[in-house]
């Protein structure tokens, strides 16, 4: 009975980690559609719900490489596995909260290497997997995505030179329609996958699963539900950042960045890399504005992002560990419920901490003064 439960508040945990992947990465796929005014900010989340959705089920090979690449799955229990969980989500609303388009990915990805560290010992990762699928990606992936971005961009320029900007602008805003759903399809098949991996890695390590089997089919459903649901309500503050907060973009330039990350994420994809979709999508974001003569990039807010990413995977390692130190010290249930009213207490902290200054539909797009939040919020939407 026990076990059951342990097990239970697992995938309850792990699905909430899916939810908040969904809201932090939806920026991703539709912060440049918002800020060209290409699809209205309500519009273009729930469309990239649905292809979310739709994505999820077009892949596992990024959920393979998670339940079985990281870490030695012999060695690694269901509290580990918890707590990497728990080391995720606090890192992705840590971010939220500022606004900073950091790697849920990497974040979970973090979480579940610190808490195995903290259980078993250096020698239960797979060093060798971790950096081939997931720190050599991290790197390449923002450069590769940015240069495609900015030859695209001055390629559409080009090509459209003899056509009046508000002909180019009308034409390429119907173009992003499509360019941002391809993105929002191919982050399903990324980022959703990562979720059905740690939670196939949960059920094997808590004996409900054969060593080696693939996904079950209610946690693809599960999974695809979660993050499609996060992606609907919008995480506001980071598509500001991503859509205002870069550069000033223009729609051929949305079209050029949408089309950039969605042919790097869906070849990572198929190649089972768990790839940063929030890399892949800033990268190109910042490569339109190169590939623009005359583009305003703002680096400082690129900086901070930045600096974001290289304390992202270490910062959720930390986390992990410390999660799992509370639970293994404690013990059994007990440990896994304080665990889980620890995580319930500090996102609560940070929910009411981000109302003081709201970022919604109604003020996605005013003009970006440096900070995340508009001077004058209209709502108190997330």
């Amino acid at each position: 009975m026990t076990k059951d439960i342990i097990i239970a508040l697992v995938v309850v945990v792990g699905l909430g980690f899916d939810f908040t992947n969904g809201f932090h990465d939806t920026g991703n796929a539709m912060a440049t559609s918002i800020a060209t005014g290409a699809l209205g900010p309500r519009t273009a989340v729930a469309l990239s719900g649905v292809l979310n959705l739709v994505g999820a089920f077009l892949s596992l090979s990024v959920a393979a490489t998670i339940a079985s690449g990281l870490v030695q799955t012999h060695l690694v229990t269901v509290t580990v596995v918890l707590a990497g969980l728990i080391g995720g989500i606090l890192w992705n609303l840590i971010t939220w909260l500022f606004g900073i388009p950091s790697s849920s990915s990497h974040a979970l990805i973090g979480g579940v290497i610190g808490s195995t560290i903290a259980a078993a010992g250096g020698h239960a990762v797979k060093w060798q997997g971790l950096v081939s699928k997931v720190i050599i990606p991290a790197g390449l992936s923002p450069i590769i995505a940015g240069l495609i971005a900015a030859t695209g961009t001055w390629l559409i320029y080009r090509i459209s030179r003899n056509i009046s900007d508000g002909a180019r602008r009308h034409g390429f805003r119907y173009g992003q329609i499509g360019s941002a759903s391809l993105v929002s399809l191919a982050h399903g098949t990324n980022d959703a996958q990562k979720t059905m991996g740690i939670l196939t890695l949960a059920l094997i390590a808590n004996g409900s699963l054969p060593t080696g089997a693939k996904t079950p089919f209610w946690v693809i459903l599960c999974c695809a539900l979660a993050i499609s649901l996060g992606t609907y309500l919008g995480g506001w503050r980071v598509i500001r950042t991503l859509g205002k907060g870069l550069v000033e973009i223009e729609a051929p330039q949305g079209m050029a960045a949408e089309s950039a990350s969605a042919a790097v994420i869906l070849l990572s994809s198929h190649f089972g890399y768990s790839l940063s979709t929030t890399h892949v999508a800033t990268g190109s974001i910042l490569g339109v504005g190169i590939g623009k003569k005359g583009a305003e990039v703002r680096w400082n807010v690129a900086g901070r992002m930045a600096t974001a990413w290289v304390f992202t995977l270490p910062v959720a390692a930390l986390v992990g560990a410390g999660a799992y130190g509370v639970a293994a010290g404690i013990g059994g249930l007990a440990g896994v419920i304080v665990d889980v009213l620890i995580l319930l207490a500090l996102a609560g902290y940070i929910y009411f901490r981000s109302r003081k200054s709201a970022v919604s539909h109604d003020n996605v797009n005013d003009e970006w003064t440096g900070t995340v939040a508009p001077d004058q919020p209209e709502s108190v939407a997330a």
